[in-house]
């Protein structure tokens, strides 16, 4: 057989095909998405925003009730302040109407002692002896003297002090006139009928060291009298007894 052409066959393919287009229904629900979220972003911002962050107003209301209540603790701790003090002079004061009270009990006890009916009679004597300082060698003391024997008579005539102490190792003993640097110093004039306070200064001289205090008592009538006391107990606040 005659050798016959050969034919060659070729399959045909189909051209490529274009992408399908979106139809305008898919465009639509994809601009309906896109409102949606920009929506629920704007109303996220306003009332979200409203809810986690106040707004200025609201921060200037806050403020105000702050600075309100701030004037109103200052004005409570003012008042309390206010209290406390007058509390505090109220307490002062009452305790100075005490110490008064106390003071006037201990004057009454102090004159029944001498001028009542059943007060043991005393001679002439030296009750009291305080010592306030000065300076460092100037002294000021104050002398309660009493007596209720002779009832109604006055009894006049002088106090005198001496002191006694050490000075440069050596004991010694200052006179009255001595102690009120004056030459012939004839003592503190007094005059009374049951009790009397009198006063006056003294001087010591430097490095001198006292250690007990004499009063002598010179009546315009009658023997004089001595007392002494101790220095420490001159000097007491709580006032002395004789010795």
């Amino acid at each position: 057989m005659p050798d016959q052409p050969a034919v060659i066959t070729t399959s045909a393919r189909a051209p490529p095909q274009p992408p399908p287009r979106r139809t305008a229904l898919q465009v639509l629900a994809v601009l309906v998405l896109l409102a949606l979220a920009f929506g629920g972003w704007g109303v996220w911002t306003v009332f979200g925003a409203r809810e986690g962050h106040p707004t200025l107003a609201q921060m200037q209301a806050l403020q105000a009730q702050v600075d309100t209540l701030e004037q109103r603790a200052a004005t409570l701790a003012r008042s309390d302040q206010i209290s406390r003090d007058a509390n505090r002079d109220v307490q002062g004061a009452l305790a100075e109407r005490d110490e008064e009270i106390a003071g006037l009990r201990a004057d009454v006890a102090f004159y029944e002692r001498f001028v009542g009916s059943t007060a043991k009679r005393r001679g002439l004597a030296l009750h009291e002896l305080k010592l306030q300082p000065q300076t460092d060698q100037a002294w000021h003391f104050t002398a309660t003297l009493t007596q209720n024997v002779n009832r109604g008579a006055v009894n006049s005539g002088r106090l005198q002090l001496s002191v006694e102490g050490t000075r440069d190792g050596k004991l010694q003993r200052l006179q009255w006139a001595q102690l009120r640097q004056q030459a012939n110093e004839p003592g503190v004039p007094y005059s009374f009928k049951y009790f009397q306070q009198v006063e006056g200064d003294l001087v010591l001289p430097p490095n001198f060291q006292p250690v007990r205090i004499i009063a002598r008592l010179v009546p315009a009538r009658g023997a004089a009298t001595e007392q002494s006391f101790t220095w420490a107990a001159a000097t007491d606040k709580e006032g002395t007894g004789g010795a």
